[in-house]
């Protein structure tokens, strides 16, 4: 179907680019100041910020379902806080019912790789150590959920693998929306980079100028750690629910890597948003067809889908 009438809408209005190279800074201070005010955000019961054996963590919640979230921001790596993605945390405490940890974890440029994913993993551990801590019955920590949206997808899944790979396997599920997966950008590899390559918000050409500061910090697209579709055994792995958009460039590179998942014997579910591009729960959540994302978000968590 085409784009969403009110996201076509939106994109329109949105100024062309401006020319030159990307500036960190000025990028995240716009992100930053687009953050509403306190009042305005989503009520949730109790809100504080943490630490997670020094990572900054933002600790959230709004029900009685037991277990714990970690959810990881998106921003190709370089943008993304725990205040611009702060009303993503909100919607997946209320819907999920759930404790959300998000993580502030370290950023490209300034933290040479892999110190974002480090901070992930750092988090996840301490989440497991602290559970009574996070409103969880003591020794009795249950679900231990990962979710991420796009380059936090991207952390998700690397994440879980490196836990799995040091015995570590607490983590009971993976969510990924519309995750990167493979950071190799060969444009002829997945369909879905040049059909949706111009006109749908986030574009082709701009996957590798915005990924740039995450490969220029060490970070190899040919490691499984940056491109997990790259890793060759995906069994044991938690269960999967990955959420795609039909209108990303990265749509097929996602879709391709849950049937990697299902053909290892991973329990997957792949849902496929229509009339969505890139981005579409970080921007579009609060549109019905779209906020349906953290409905199915607590689904799966409860055991509904996958």
């Amino acid at each position: 179907m085409a784009l969403h009438p009110k996201i076509a809408e939106i994109l329109a209005g949105f100024p062309a680019p401006e020319p030159g190279p990307l500036d960190p800074a000025a990028m995240r201070a716009q992100e930053e100041a687009q953050v509403p005010p306190l009042a305005d955000r989503i009520p949730v019961a109790e809100v504080r910020d943490d630490a997670a054996d020094g990572v900054p963590v933002r600790v959230y919640r709004d029900g009685a379902e037991p277990g714990v979230l970690v959810y990881v921001h998106g921003g190709a790596f370089f943008l993304g806080s725990l205040d611009t993605h702060d009303h993503v945390a909100r919607s997946l405490a209320v819907e999920t019912g759930m404790t959300v940890v998000s993580v502030g974890y370290r950023r490209a440029p300034e933290a040479a790789f892999p110190a974002g994913l480090d901070d992930v993993l750092t988090t996840v551990r301490w989440v497991d150590e602290h559970g009574d801590e996070l409103g969880q019955e003591p020794g009795r920590l249950g679900t231990l959920a990962l979710v991420g949206d796009s380059s936090g997808g991207t952390f998700v899944a690397a994440a879980v693998a490196q836990l799995h790979d040091e015995g570590f396997d607490r983590v009971t599920h993976q969510v990924l929306y519309y995750p990167s997966l493979d950071l190799d950008f060969d444009e002829d590899r997945y369909p879905s980079l040049r059909e949706n390559a111009v006109g749908y918000g986030m574009e082709t050409a701009g996957l590798r100028p915005f990924n740039a500061f995450y490969l220029d910090s060490g970070a190899d697209p040919a490691d499984p750690r940056v491109s997990p579709i790259k890793r060759d055994d995906l069994s044991g792995l938690p269960p999967a629910l990955i959420l795609t958009a039909e209108h990303d460039p990265l749509r097929d590179e996602s879709e391709r890597y849950g049937e990697r998942l299902r053909a290892a014997g991973v329990p997957t579910t792949v849902s496929r948003y229509d009339g969505a591009g890139h981005g579409f729960v970080q921007h579009f959540g609060w549109l019905p067809e779209y906020h349906r994302a953290y409905v199915e978000t607590a689904e799966f968590l409860r055991g509904g889908t996958a």
